[in-house]
Formats: structure tokens, C-alpha cells, sequence
């Protein structure tokens, strides 16, 4: 059985706990990090040397971290297909977006979700947190022409590459009420929002 270690409220725990259940994968989801803590002690630094979560763990003792690694992963292994596209050039597209997320998304929300965290009021810098939303609808507004054109990101299947840009829509939903019309990428999201194992990972857990 799969473990997964990390709090169910990290948006990189929420990316593989999404994909293992667009997979329907046997596992055990272990709280750590954040209110949970032991991520930087000596047990779980064996694990994943960074502190950080998700990490993922599987029977044979293979331990494999980053999230979007970890979501590739998955998606190779178990029917090849269903996340991962078979065509090369959709295969190539998906993981385009999954980098995009990581070079691009990531980044721009970061004040964003830092000011909106309740605990952490130190971090509410209006400057920074107005740019932050600037720049995530700026990134946004590529992701809306793209979905112009394609149904999902990767074409007209669903695929790994929509999981980690999905979440990140998610946030901007929630953190920039007041936003420009995206018809394209509302269209897709709400697409996104009917699928069970979203509701399950994504839509039923504290947003924080």
C-alpha cells in the first residue's frame, strides 16, 4: 500500500492525493508538517532530506519526493494512459504545464496565499500581496487562451498536467474574488470541480 506523507491542506499533498484518486490507489495518508510538525526531525529528514511534504513511500522502501515527480510517477506507473498521455507531444504538453506551475504559478500566488493564512497576519503586506494577484492573473489570463483551444491542458482528456494548474486555480478563485471575465478557464474548472476524487481532495478540505 502506498503511503503519503504530509497534511491534507498542502496544495502539494493535495496534487498527489489527487491523482491517487483519479488512480484509485490503495493508500495511507500520514499527517505531517505545518500544526503537525516532525518534518524536521530525524525520522522523517531519512525520508526526504528537504523537510518538506509530500513524500511518497511504497512497500519496497522506494521513497520519492517533490510533487510534481511524484505525480509523474504515478501516473507512468499505474495505467499508463489515464494520466499520462499516450500521444508523445500531449505527454510533452502535460508536463509543459506541470513546469509552468512550478516556474511560473507558483510563484506569482505565494503573497497571496501567505497574507490569506489567518495564523500568519505578519505576512499580510498589501504591497506585495497586490502584486502577487497581479501577476497570478497575468498567468492566469495564458492558461484561459490556452483552454481557448483545448478542452484540458494537455487536449481533450483529462491528464496529470491539469492537476497541479488546477490547484493553483483553485487558489486564485478563492484569493481574487474580484477578477477579470476567463469564460475558458471557468468552463474548464468547472469540469475540474465535478470530478470526485477533487471534491474529495481538494473541495471537502479546510481552505487555508
Amino acid at each position: 500500500m502506498l503511503k503519503v506523507w504530509g497534511r491534507n491542506t498542502s496544495i502539494n499533498v493535495q496534487k498527489v492525493m489527487w491523482a491517487v484518486g483519479e488512480l484509485g490507489l490503495r493508500h495511507e495518508r500520514i499527517d505531517i508538517g505545518g500544526p503537525f510538525g516532525k518534518n524536521n526531525e530525524p525520522a522523517y529528514l531519512a525520508k526526504n532530506p528537504n523537510g518538506l511534504v509530500p513524500t511518497l513511500e511504497e512497500d519496497d522502501g522506494f521513497l520519492l519526493w517533490e510533487s510534481n515527480a511524484i505525480v509523474r510517477y504515478l501516473a507512468g506507473k499505474y495505467e499508463p494512459g489515464r494520466l499520462e498521455p499516450k500521444d508523445a507531444k500531449a505527454q510533452a504538453s502535460a508536463g509543459r504545464w506541470m513546469d509552468w506551475q512550478l516556474s511560473v504559478c507558483g510563484p506569482a500566488i505565494q503573497w497571496s496565499l501567505l497574507g490569506a493564512h489567518p495564523a500568519r497576519p505578519e505576512k499580510r503586506d498589501h504591497a506585495q500581496i497586490d502584486a502577487s494577484r497581479e501577476k497570478t492573473t497575468a498567468a492566469m489570463k495564458i492558461l484561459d487562451a490556452e483552454l481557448g483551444q483545448t478542452r484540458f491542458v494537455a487536449g481533450d482528456e483529462f491528464s496529470m498536467g491539469d492537476i497541479p494548474v488546477g490547484l493553483i486555480a483553485y487558489r486564485f478563485r478563492r484569493l481574487v474574488p474580484e477578477r477579470s471575465s476567463l469564460g475558458n478557464l471557468e468552463r474548464w474548472y468547472g469540469e475540474l470541480a465535478e470530478r470526485l476524487p477533487f471534491k474529495e481532495h481538494v473541495l471537502a478540505i479546510p481552505f487555508v
